[in-house]
């Protein structure tokens, strides 16, 4: 019997506990057993930890470290508690450690084991076992953390309602906040009456919404001096503060604790612990809640912070983002903008697409230098000015060449707040793409921006190597040559910046095998599904999903752009092709041209044939660079049905002087050029042409091997 038969049929989940980088991941009958939704899901110790009731997470960590270190299972059971405090469930697991494990205590280890519902089991409250001293900072330190990794208002009030304290847990907990002049309920959990209304359903929170701050009423009262309120029966509720009793009475508690959440010596708001049973706060249980206190307001400080840097960061990019979808007229065009998961969550990258006074279209993607606020109102000012440069119809090169200039004024000294000068001397990568639908002609200056990638008809993935300037901003008079490239029918281009590139611990080379990867992965998809497919391949995520733990850890803002021309039908016969023109001042591109040479052989049938083709065109190349005074011109074209296609390269050059065969000794440096193409081409030759000439080889990918003999 399959064993997902057998952890089906006696109800158990698997899950998996990474404490190198405190993460879970639960099958979905492991997650239900929580009372997580029932599907495969990846979560952080803080979710997975507000799920249990407190003080038996804090025995099973010790359970764990123990069993660990003498390498053997670990077993323990856990009170599954739900939203609203109660006891859902109790659960069994057993787990076992691989990695660091027995032999390397201390060390990263990966829990593995089952998590099964015990049957009819009663929620017995743990005891406290042993010195309360050593129980109460058992639960500080737990809390402490709990409460660090709480990320929102609402994570902070569900790990405050879980919190089991030793010896005494509140049955009612509330926060509350001060807005203005008034005292503000920002939540609260257990308070239902004596009739089962619960104040989630029932008008018994209206009378705190409009409460002055002068009201005499505990949580006020705190809020106004800034000291603790401890109130240990009703006749002491109702003689000091009668005016709000009847607000308290429906409730039936016994023992109250206000205490002020304090941070930096300003007092926030109150937090209120209610008893079902008396309570007298003995020095030790005031010290216990005075120290949440303290850690409550402190996580919802940072809570409040962190909500109002992602409210003001969504702010910023729906308001820095282009309107409405990006549209060509004859393309289907795809974009994405992925922020970066630290600080503000902004930063300079940036896409956009042009309607030009010509009817063509203009495609825009940029990265300026950082990842805060200054970063993306630079983007924000850098891309209006791009887009006004290029409503004037000026060229690609003649837009770029503006924008530098603009960048680079931008830089200039101006007094901060204290009078003094600064200078911000940020700088921007850019790509500029003049396109035309109609041809599919495309004409691109780049400012020090990763080089546009264009799948081809057939799935062949190639970097296009194109001209390029420095980066807008560093130098104001910098020339941004024009590389113009075609677009066939049913060739994809891609856009975007080092983000998609570089993220996960990836250089320049294996970032982009992992697109190329994924353009392999998904041959029939449109713009769209491949966008999607891009962003997942780097986050595991869909675009549209920009928080949770494995948004938090993005390393660099991802904007991308795809560009499919639809119009018309790919050729009968699978045909690709690359050029590429090698400067007598820029040798280093010889060892592009191999690079492209490769790219486009990705998948002939005869590795050996796509090395002895390499070696042969940096043959054909290095004569045309040290024989003659020009540049040269490489074009390599494949065209046939897979494993039978044939390979054509030429290089072309403007000098009239033909090759000729020499007979080099045998420790001679050169002169064996044509040597190797008789031997490893199945045909060559020399065109002459109207100015200079072209060397030429030929392989077939059906062709014999060569007789060596």
């Amino acid at each position: 019997m399959p064993t997902e038969d057998v952890l089906a049929a006696t109800g158990t989940g698997i899950w998996y506990w990474d404490n190198a980088c405190g993460e879970f991941s639960l099958d979905a009958r492991a997650a239900a057993l929580i009372g997580l939704p029932a599907e495969p899901v990846r979560a952080t110790e803080s979710v997975v930890r507000a799920r249990f009731h407190v003080v038996d997470y804090v025995e099973l960590g010790g359970i764990v470290t123990l069993a660990v270190a003498e390498g053997r299972i670990a077993e323990a059971r856990l009170r599954v508690i739900a939203d609203d405090g109660s006891v859902l469930r109790t659960v069994r697991t057993r787990l076992r450690a691989s990695g660091g494990g027995a032999s390397s205590p201390g060390t990263a280890f990966v829990l593995m084991g089952t998590l099964s519902e015990v049957p009819d089991a009663s929620p017995v409250q743990t005891p406290v076992t042993g010195d309360w001293r050593r129980s109460r900072e058992a639960f500080l330190l737990d809390a402490g953390r709990a409460l660090a990794e709480a990320r929102s208002t609402e994570e902070v009030l569900r790990v405050a309602a879980n919190l089991s304290m030793p010896g005494f847990s509140p049955d009612g907990l509330a926060v509350f906040g001060v807005d203005g002049d008034r005292l503000s309920v920002i939540g609260h959990h257990g308070h239902q009456g004596r009739d089962g209304r619960d104040a989630h359903d029932t008008a018994l929170e209206e009378p705190f919404l409009e409460m002055p701050l002068n009201t005499s009423y505990p949580a006020a009262d705190v809020v106004r001096t800034g000291r603790a309120v401890y109130l240990t029966s009703p006749d002491e509720y109702r003689r000091r503060f009668p005016a709000t009793w009847p607000m308290a009475e429906p409730f039936g508690r016994q023992s109250w604790a206000y205490l002020p959440l304090v941070v930096a010596g300003r007092t926030i708001g109150a937090w209120m612990a209610s008893f079902a049973h008396p309570v007298s706060f003995t020095p030790d249980e005031r010290a216990v809640l005075a120290t949440v206190a303290r850690m409550l307001a402190q996580a919802l400080s940072r809570a409040y912070v962190h909500e109002s840097e992602r409210e003001l960061a969504d702010g910023l990019q729906h308001t820095l983002r282009p309107a409405g979808k990006p549209d060509v007229k004859g393309m289907a065009v795809a974009a994405r903008y992925i922020p970066t998961g630290g600080g503000l969550q902004v930063g300079g990258d940036w896409y956009d697409v042009i309607p030009l006074p010509s009817g063509r279209s203009a495609l825009v993607i940029g990265d300026v230098q950082g990842h805060d606020v200054r970063a993306a109102g630079l983007m924000a000012q850098l891309r209006i000015a791009l887009r006004a440069y290029a409503a004037e119809g000026h060229r690609p090169e003649a837009v770029l060449s503006r924008a530098s200039r603009f960048l680079a004024g931008m830089a200039e000294s101006s007094p901060d707040d204290l009078g003094a000068d600064r200078r911000d001397d940020r700088f921007a990568t850019c790509l500029y793409i003049e396109a035309d639908p109609a041809l599919g002609t495309l004409d691109i200056a780049r400012a020090g921006h990763p080089d546009p990638v264009i799948r081809l008809a057939d799935g062949t993935v190639l970097v296009r190597p194109t001209a390029g300037g420095l980066p807008l901003g560093i130098e104001p008079d910098t020339d941004y040559p024009t590389t113009r490239l075609v677009l066939e029918p049913g060739e994809t281009l891609l856009l975007c910046t080092d983000g998609l590139i570089e993220t996960g611990g990836h250089d320049v080379d294996t970032g982009w095998a992992r697109i190329r990867d994924v353009f392999a992965e998904n041959p029939q998809a449109d713009v769209e599904e491949l966008a999607e497919a891009l962003v997942q391949a780097v986050h595991g995520l869909p675009s549209h999903h920009t928080t949770g733990p494995r948004a938090d850890r993005r390393e660099d803002d991802i904007a991308l752009l795809l560009m499919s021309r639809e119009n018309g039908a790919p050729p009968q016969v699978a045909s690709r092709r690359t050029m590429l023109t090698i400067g007598q001042a820029d040798a280093e591109r010889v060892g592009t041209s191999r690079r492209q040479l490769r790219e486009l052989l990705w998948d002939w049938g005869v590795p050996d044939q796509v090395d002895g083709a390499v070696l042969m065109l940096s043959e054909m190349l290095t004569n045309v660079l040290v024989h003659t005074d020009g540049d040269a011109l490489m074009v390599a074209e494949v065209t046939g049905r897979r494993g039978a296609r044939r390979l054509r390269v030429e290089v072309s050059d403007r000098s009239d002087e033909l090759p000729h065969r020499r007979s080099p000794g045998e420790l001679a440096s050169s002169g064996r050029g044509l040597v190797l193409m008789d031997l490893l081409a199945d045909s060559w030759g020399v065109d002459p042409r109207g100015e200079g000439k072209a060397i030429w080889f030929e392989l077939h990918e059906d062709a014999p091997p060569p007789d060596w003999g």
